[in-house]
């Protein structure tokens, strides 16, 4: 039986992963709705307890047990729907979600990053800047590195490049010159966008190689600062008449087995831990809340 490639191997485990953060996405929608409801619910009732009946109407200082129960069982509902598992990424985002490059300039007063996924560093975002800056003075060709959270789980990565590309650059005069860097973070799906002029320094097939490879490969592991340092390292080579140097080699990793518990297994024991604590709470406090105000004369 052949085996099958490891890069295929990838592919399908990145693709279960972009499904998986996808169905997060739609869960954390019911769960803000449930959170909202029990909030409102719990709060009016606790209102109308407190609050003193108004002359010539009955009081009102009563819970009926139906009531209480339905207001724990959101209150439950809301707090397992609020674990670490159903927490939901970003919104995922739309190319009309993003300034124009102009106001980008106007608020940031640069356009070489632009980092909405908040995960490169200082210092990446400075080395970049320098480098798309002297590559602007001595080639006329501005890079633009774009890092977002998410997109659509149906749109290419190079779908949405090519948009913001046509959105910031509407004619192909003004794209001539342009190169945009895209990196989804949450996707790990990585895009690049060329004008005319630039494919002329920088060929189509290196270009791809860039994106698919030198700065996907890194992207995979959530080396975001590795992706882009490396990406445009490789395109100022290029861009510079340099010998392309070419994409990362592919190595393959064998971790060891461990009897011991990873950092990420001890966090999510921990969460567990005080989820079911706080289902507790959320069980036990509209309940003490009834026998307190039952209790008062």
């Amino acid at each position: 039986m052949r085996d099958f490639p490891l890069t295929l191997v990838q592919d399908l485990i990145t693709g279960l992963k972009i499904v998986i953060t996808n169905l997060l996405h739609r869960l954390s929608r019911l769960r803000l709705l449930l959170l909202t409801l029990r909030l409102d619910f719990y709060t009016s009732e606790v209102q109308r307890i407190v609050s003193p009946p108004k002359a010539g109407k009955q009081s009102h200082t009563s819970l009926d047990w139906k009531t209480l129960y339905k207001s724990a069982c959101f209150g439950a509902i809301a707090l397992l729907l609020s674990f670490n598992l159903f927490t939901a990424p970003a919104w995922a985002l739309q190319v009309s979600d993003i300034p124009d490059l102009a106001e980008i300039k106007t608020l940031t007063n640069q356009t070489w990053v632009i980092d909405d996924s908040e995960v490169l560093s200082p210092l990446t975002k400075s080395t970049i800047a320098g480098k798309a800056e002297k590559i602007a003075e001595q080639k006329s060709v501005e890079i633009h590195v774009v890092a977002i959270q998410r997109i659509d789980l149906g749109q290419p990565a190079s779908e949405f490049a090519a948009e913001l590309f046509d959105k910031w650059f509407p004619t192909d005069s003004n794209k001539a010159n342009q190169v945009l860097l895209l990196l989804a973070t949450e996707d790990h799906r990585t895009a690049i966008q060329t004008g005319a002029k630039v494919k002329e320094l920088v060929p189509e097939s290196i270009a791809t190689s860039i994106a698919d490879e030198t700065m996907l490969y890194p992207a995979r592991k959530a080396n975001y600062n590795q992706a882009v340092n490396e990406g445009v390292a490789r395109l100022e080579a290029v861009l510079n008449g340099n010998p392309d140097p070419g994409a990362p080699l592919l190595a393959v990793e064998e971790s060891e087995t461990s009897n011991y518990a990873t950092k990420e297994e001890t966090e999510a024991s921990s969460s567990n831990l005080v989820v079911i604590l706080l289902l507790i709470l959320s069980t036990l406090l509209p309940m003490a809340t009834y026998y307190w105000l039952q209790g008062k004369p």
